[in-house]
């Protein structure tokens, strides 16, 4: 699609993505990346004393779970794009705790497109991560991404 096209999508639903695993073992190897090995991820005994009642996710490894949600999403994508780039976020939220062995997907929502210059144009959405079976979201946040046609 043209970034018009998508723009004129602004306030409609884009698209979710396929479920994705939350393994302990995709926990403990973000843990070891970012060297945050805080109990309540990586130490399922001391993690079942908590109220999570084992371990559970790190929030930024759900965030950082969107780049793969949306190669493996439904949602629009911009044509001809020579290049795209993560520009920030404007909030998040961590709603729900995601609990090891637990399925996550995204849900994308179209909150402004703006072509900034000619040929660049800046997406700004709103994404909630779903847990698999859970009343409440996991995280939901505002993403902006620039795309360069």
């Amino acid at each position: 699609m043209t970034p018009q096209e998508i723009a004129a999508m602004t306030g409609q639903q884009l698209g979710t993505s396929e479920w994705a695993e939350m393994s302990q073992d995709r926990i403990n190897k973000f843990a070891d990346a970012t060297g945050d090995h805080q109990f309540i991820h990586v130490d399922p005994d001391k993690a079942k004393m908590t109220p999570f009642g084992g371990t559970i996710a790190h929030g930024f490894l759900t965030l950082s779970m969107i780049p793969w949600l949306s190669a493996n999403s439904d949602i629009p994508r911009v044509s001809g794009i020579k290049m795209a780039v993560n520009y920030g976020g404007n909030k998040t939220r961590f709603i729900a705790p995601v609990r090891s062995g637990k399925r996550i997907r995204g849900h994308w929502k179209l909150l402004e497109m703006a072509e900034k210059r000619p040929g660049q144009w800046q997406q700004t959405v709103e994404i909630t991560i779903e847990i698999e079976g859970e009343d409440k979201p996991a995280l939901i946040c505002e993403w902006m991404t620039q795309f360069f046609v």
